[in-house]
């Protein structure tokens, strides 16, 4: 496993506390929880975009500032995640419902290689930014603003969900040879005592920088 993996995957330790509190506290049953993404959605063979349909990545994109998910609603400002005293990427701000954040000490969104968003999928106050990310479908754009004015385009290629002991490490978070993105939230199993058992992971390659 590479840095960025190490980094990211304590950052998924570290989150995993929170997801699913407002289920918890009102009581929610499984039947409420966030949508889970269909085998539909899946990859049928290996990650990663169909020939020809990626985009020469930009050499080194600007700092996101916004992401943009029309087919699920999302419309978020973002934030940089670092590392905190454990040595694990912090989590975006609880208390924000409509905020993602962003690896900043890996690969910026556009750039080539292994972008990671992450985002609560709920806190106290009720569903978060990516409460509905299991929703999402093959092919649905993701937009990210960056704050050079300019936003990188992605095409969704599958979106799958892993519990907490099978999470794919490398299929996530290892280094690829064009631009792709990772967003990831919490999801798979639920139960009232526990909250959410897995994440939800959608995987997008760059196809426009406009």
């Amino acid at each position: 496993m590479d840095r960025t993996a190490l980094k990211a995957r304590g950052w998924l330790a570290g989150i995993t506390a929170l997801c699913g509190i407002w289920l918890l506290q009102t009581g929610a049953d499984v039947r409420t929880a966030a949508p889970q993404p269909s085998a539909a959605q899946a990859f049928s063979g290996g990650p990663g975009p169909r020939p020809g349909t990626e985009v020469a990545a930009r050499p080194r994109s600007s700092e996101p500032v916004r992401i943009r998910i029309p087919g699920i609603g999302v419309d978020a400002p973002m934030t940089g995640l670092g590392l905190g005293a454990d040595g694990s990427l912090d989590a975006p701000p609880a208390g924000n419902r409509n905020l993602a954040g962003w690896f900043e000490d890996g690969t910026p969104p556009g750039a080539e290689g292994t972008a990671i968003v992450a985002g609560h999928v709920d806190n106290a106050e009720g569903p978060s930014v990516f409460y509905a990310l299991g929703s999402l479908k093959k092919g649905a754009p993701v937009q990210i603003d960056g704050e050079d004015g300019r936003t990188a385009v992605f095409s969704v290629d599958a979106v799958e969900v892993y519990e907490k002991d099978e999470f794919p490490d490398k299929r996530v978070y290892g280094a690829t040879a064009h631009a792709s993105l990772r967003l990831i939230t919490c999801g798979g199993g639920f139960t009232r005592e526990t909250g959410y058992q897995g994440n939800v992971v959608a995987y997008a390659h760059l196809t426009e920088v406009r």
